[in-house]
């Protein structure tokens, strides 16, 4: 258990860990590549740790020592076929891309993950890879994991359109569209987070976008580079939130990936009457990084929807917690999305703020928050999502009374030192009982 105690608001300048999507891409285009590819600012939670192990089990050899990682890559054709079953954890960027990448390959696969992932839908992955030729079979007639992926002739370049934006779907089928016999292009209903493109770029892809459509053409190599992976916006959002709603707050987070396709967070905060400012503006290894400065403000409700929703779909759970201190209503649609995540978000992110006595409405493809309630303390099951532990994490930090946040662990998975971190700022923390599984946050009396 941790315990947070502050009496001020916080202060200072930090890091975030890696960002995870970036993390992820980094290793699997390495392992793709011919030669070296180092990784620095890797991400080590248990998501993208998957990945590695994934990989290592196909042959390659990868030394991840902390945030350094060195892949050697074995090229596109070098993968070795498992000598046991795939296991991704809870990570569903690694199953959904690396099945893209699995559907090319000479030799059969099994991959599977934990019991969340073998809820989670892989139809809309599996659907357009079987329509480029690919043998996946699975569960619910593919649609979920366990799956076995089995050898073909090759794959076809198609024309897909996405029924939803989705960067994992986008991704998988342009790893796969590296082996095919011809161009594959993905098009989307609005634009979702486009890292797969710029690192395909960065290790030598002819990779072509125009509009809402992206274009890989067959690659004949890709070469091993030299990865510096920014801070990840989306673990950048809690403290971002957080230095908002406590007041005399004023925190620097440095050397954040502010990819557009990513800052939806910052423009809706902003919106929200946020007083954040992007400085030190710079690109590092395709993608732009910056620094961001946060001050506490007095936030007001808005509605959160349309094209905008892609670029901050992960970041929902802390905007809805933000939006229980503003003045107004909040309401998010167009974020159906949510009910497949690591658990079902909206319902999860209703329920919590129930519990602390907050006033939420789950609607058909989002939420309404009404905000000005005083929130008081609570238990609050993270369900082991660790975005809905860290949200409620941020709503303990001004509610009265003690918030418990139960499965803390499952923190871990993107954010590593979490609670240690918010420390820095100001928070004190006490460790009390042999483990971290129960997170208390005493309020900012």
């Amino acid at each position: 258990m941790i315990v947070l105690k502050c009496n001020h608001g916080l202060q200072g300048t930090v890091t975030v860990p890696g960002d995870k999507s970036i993390s992820h891409r980094a290793v699997m285009l390495g392992a793709l590549a011919e030669g070296i590819t180092t990784i620095d600012g890797f991400l080590p939670g248990k998501d993208c740790l998957a990945t590695i192990d994934c990989f290592r089990k196909l042959g390659v050899n990868i030394c991840q020592t902390g945030s350094r990682v060195e892949v050697e890559g074995v090229g596109l054709r070098g993968l070795r076929a498992p000598q046991e079953v795939l296991y991704v954890g809870n990570s569903g960027t690694t199953i959904r891309l690396l099945l893209g990448i699995l559907a090319a390959q000479p030799f059969r696969t099994v991959i599977t993950g934990d019991e969340s992932i073998c809820r989670r839908p892989m139809g809309r992955v599996v659907v357009p890879l079987r329509a480029m030729g690919a043998r996946i079979d699975g569960e619910g007639d593919g649609n979920f994991a366990p799956l076995s992926v089995y050898p073909v002739n090759g794959l076809s370049g198609i024309d897909y359109s996405t029924p939803v934006a989705s960067a994992q779907v986008k991704s998988a089928l342009l790893l796969a569209g590296l082996y095919a016999q011809s161009a594959t292009t993905v098009t989307e209903p609005a634009v979702s987070r486009d890292h797969t493109e710029r690192m395909l770029a960065y290790f030598g892809v002819d990779i072509r976008r125009e509009g809402l459509s992206v274009q890989v053409r067959p690659a004949s190599g890709l070469t091993g580079r030299h990865v510096v992976v920014p801070g990840d916006i989306s673990s950048a959002a809690f403290l971002m939130a957080a230095a908002l709603i406590v007041p005399g707050s004023e925190v620097i987070i440095r050397n954040v990936g502010v990819n557009p396709t990513r800052t939806g967070v910052i423009d809706v905060l902003k919106a929200m009457g946020g007083d954040i400012n992007i400085e030190n503006l710079r690109d590092e290894c395709g993608e732009p990084v910056a620094d961001v400065r946060v001050r506490h403000s007095r936030l007001r409700g808005i509605t959160i929807a349309g094209p905008i929703i892609p670029r901050l779909i992960d970041e929902i759970p802390v905007i809805a917690v933000a939006a229980a201190f503003a003045e107004g209503t909040t309401t998010i649609r167009d974020a159906a999305e949510l009910k497949v995540k690591e658990s079902d978000r909206i319902a999860a992110i209703v329920n919590g703020l129930r519990q602390m006595g907050g006033d939420a409405v789950a609607l058909p493809d989002g939420l309404r928050v009404q905000g000005g309630r005083p929130l008081k303390g609570a238990v609050i099951d993270s369900q082991g999502d660790h975005r809905i532990a860290m949200a409620f994490a941020i709503a303990g930090l001004m509610a009265n009374g003690d918030t418990v946040i139960g499965n803390a662990e499952c923190i871990d998975v993107s954010f590593p030192g979490f609670a240690a971190l918010i420390s820095t700022l100001g928070a004190n923390i006490a460790r009390t009982g042999e483990s971290d599984k129960c997170i208390e946050y005493k309020n900012y009396g």
